[in-house]
């Protein structure tokens, strides 16, 4: 929450030339109702059943650039189909920078209580381990430049996949 997945992936599919898809905006679009509306009447557990419909059907799709919701590994046919399908990067950030980028947004349910902080470190806790399990890369975004990490990734990518034919010198 708040490491910049939207952001960086509008950024990678840019630099890919690739299609960006955001799980979370499928979802609102796909039901009419935004996601603190989903959460409001069909609580979270509706939300994850909405967004793994929606997860197992993007990462069916091919050359695209895929950001999910956070809370999306926390079921492990999610995290089945994320790392089966498509490279995966888990973007790693301080909860202090969390607390900055979200602190005024009021699209994040999980965020909307007295001590957002907390709920943060829970989260972190919760959903850290189930990241590490799935991640190709681990990429730490704090108080770096979005571009700056988009080309760390696909340096990163470079090295670990280098059969990859599109990620070409150009790129760097």
């Amino acid at each position: 929450m708040g490491a910049g997945k939207s952001t960086i992936g509008r950024l990678l599919s840019q630099e890919l030339d690739r299609e960006f898809i955001d799980s979370d905006k499928v979802i609102e679009e796909r039901s009419g109702a935004n996601i603190p509306w989903i959460f409001d009447v069909e609580g979270e557990e509706g939300f994850r059943d909405r967004e793994t419909a929606a997860i197992d059907e993007l990462t069916q799709l091919n050359d695209i650039i895929l950001a999910t919701g956070g809370g999306v590994v926390l079921r492990e046919e999610n995290r089945q189909h994320l790392k089966n399908r498509g490279i995966v990067i888990y973007l790693l950030t301080s909860i202090e920078q969390q607390l900055e980028r979200t602190s005024k947004d009021r699209n994040r349910p999980l965020l909307q209580t007295a001590d957002p902080e907390a709920v943060l470190k829970r989260l972190f806790n919760q959903r850290d381990p189930l990241y590490r399990s799935c991640c190709d890369l681990i990429i730490r975004t704090d108080k770096r430049h979005p571009r700056a990490v988009v080309q760390e990734i696909l340096k990163q990518i470079k090295q670990k996949h280098p059969d990859l034919h599109f990620l070409d010198a150009s790129h760097f």
